[in-house]
């Protein structure tokens, strides 16, 4: 069995099975392209509707096990052209053109869960928990919430060779994060997109929804990031430091631009308040969670190292987000 994954238009996955013959090692190369009802997915008109599915990873089945297999799809056109919504397909290019830097990525993915109520898994109904405090990195119960969740994610990401480097529980009570990386080039998006649909798929076996929104509960509680980190082979050696401010002051001048692709409803979180920057201003600084960029006080110390983008939203597309760092510190194509 083959489940093809890809990314629709409002940012969610999609997929659907197909039965192979025979049980070999598969490459991308080595799959059908498939295709789906675009019109159904607000990817295609409907007299025009047949949208594309091109292989581009294989990874190991945590749900059905051995032999079967997740397949990662870009969306094509049928006059062979990428959809509108394969943000994929310019973005590899860019990681093509820029490989002598060898960029390395890695993502902190925040989520919250959710009650069907779309209210935060745990939190009484017609009520609020106690204030923030206890449920960052918290052990127990009333201050963490389906942690059988998170741990079954985390297996399922290793089991698919998914790079994750850990999960902790976050500020806000029902909300959790976990990270994938480092991750060269398109390897990235690609890793993060499988992990976002492991644990929707996951969830859906508990019965409860994961909402990636940036500002899930109005009023004073977190938001939820999508936290970047991001070096190159020349910043991450002895006198990495000036490559690294090099990059913020190249960043500076985009700053507009990156926000446009860093995630929908992301002026709700990017306030000033609650670890964040405002998303008026671009700042940086070292070891300051309330700017655009958090220079880690171990890279100032050692002088090379890696640089954080605070800026992203959880909901926003990584293929998006690692695309406009490297066309705005080495340029576009």
């Amino acid at each position: 069995m083959a489940e093809y994954v890809w990314v629709d238009a409002t940012g969610g996955t999609r997929s659907k099975s197909r039965t192979l013959e025979g049980d070999k090692e598969y490459k991308p190369e080595d799959l059908p392209v498939w295709n789906f009802d675009g019109s159904s997915t607000d990817q295609a008109p409907g007299d025009n509707s047949d949208v594309y599915l091109r292989p581009c990873a294989v990874y190991p089945d945590p749900f059905r096990g051995s032999p079967n297999i997740i397949v990662l799809s870009e969306c094509w056109n049928a006059d062979g052209t990428p959809n509108k919504y394969n943000y994929r397909h310019e973005c590899a290019k860019v990681m093509e053109a820029n490989a002598e830097h060898e960029p390395w990525f890695g993502l902190e993915q925040e989520y919250t869960l959710l009650d069907h109520d779309d209210r935060p898994f745990g939190w009484p109904r017609g009520g609020f928990p106690a204030p923030q405090g206890p449920y960052y990195c918290g052990v127990g119960s009333g201050k963490v919430v389906m942690r059988d969740i998170v741990e079954a994610h985390y297996k399922a990401c290793l089991y698919a060779g998914v790079k994750i480097s850990g999960t902790n529980a976050e500020v806000l009570f029902g909300q959790w994060e976990y990270q994938v990386g480092p991750c060269e080039g398109i390897s990235m998006g690609d890793q993060l997109w499988i992990s976002r649909f492991f644990l929707s798929r996951v969830a859906e076996d508990f019965g409860v929804k994961v909402s990636w929104h940036p500002k899930p509960m109005a009023g004073d509680w977190n938001g939820a990031g999508l936290h970047s980190n991001f070096s190159t082979k020349e910043m991450r050696v002895e006198g990495g430091m000036k490559h690294i401010e090099e990059a913020m002051k190249k960043l500076e001048p985009h700053h507009v631009e990156c926000i446009k692709e860093y995630g929908e409803d992301n002026a709700l979180r990017l306030t000033g308040r609650h670890e964040t920057g405002s998303i008026e201003h671009f700042t940086w600084g070292v070891a300051n969670r309330g700017t655009s960029i958090r220079i880690p006080r171990e890279t100032a110390a050692k002088g090379y190292g890696y640089f954080e983008d605070r800026r992203p939203a959880s909901n926003a597309d990584p293929y998006r987000i690692t695309k406009i760092l490297m066309t705005s510190i080495f340029g576009k194509l």
